[in-house]
């Protein structure tokens, strides 16, 4: 069985989700399958390229664009952030995610584990579109409680929020 598990919240009028790498758990075609099926707007690849590749998984964005899904890469390295290359990435690219939100679409970002990265791009995601991080952070929890897992990762992800406005990040937090 894969372990590609889709963790999804509602955001604004569509569905942000984290998952796990495709072929992380060993079956990368099943798992592109499943993708294909929860039919994503847009997929946030938080990985860097050799983790893709050591998994299987090189030909992702090629994937992504057939099943008629825009394909963005911010690559990060594992327990890390985005440097300024990656933000400057994230910042043309999150409006794009924010907008497909707000039409009812669904956004899924992933990296090796679904956990750190994708948590972290996922819980920005939800503060840039406007809900508190307390909240935002506690409903992704609700779903993926590894969701953020470094005291960087929680940082990078509520740039531009009050200070103090988030508990705990995790295992460093």
């Amino acid at each position: 069985m894969s372990g590609f598990v889709i963790h999804a919240v509602p955001v604004l009028r569509g569905i942000l989700a984290i998952a796990p790498l495709p072929g992380a758990g060993g079956d990368y075609d099943a798992d592109l399958e499943h993708l294909r099926d929860w039919r994503p707007a847009m997929v946030l690849s938080m990985t860097e390229a050799h983790e893709m590749t050591a998994v299987g998984a090189a030909d992702l964005n090629h994937a992504i664009v057939a099943m008629g899904a825009r394909w963005v890469h911010v690559p990060v390295p594992d327990f890390g952030v985005p440097d300024a290359a990656g933000t400057a990435i994230w910042r043309k690219r999150a409006p794009l995610a924010i907008s497909a939100l707000r039409g009812g679409g669904r956004v899924l970002i992933h990296c090796r584990g679904g956990c750190g990265r994708s948590g972290m791009a996922a819980l920005r995601l939800m503060v840039e579109a406007g809900e508190p991080a307390e909240a935002a952070l506690a409903r992704l929890r609700a779903v993926r409680a590894c969701a953020v897992e470094t005291s960087a990762q929680r940082r990078w992800a509520l740039q531009g929020t009050a200070p103090g406005d988030v508990g705990p990040a995790g295992r460093d937090g």
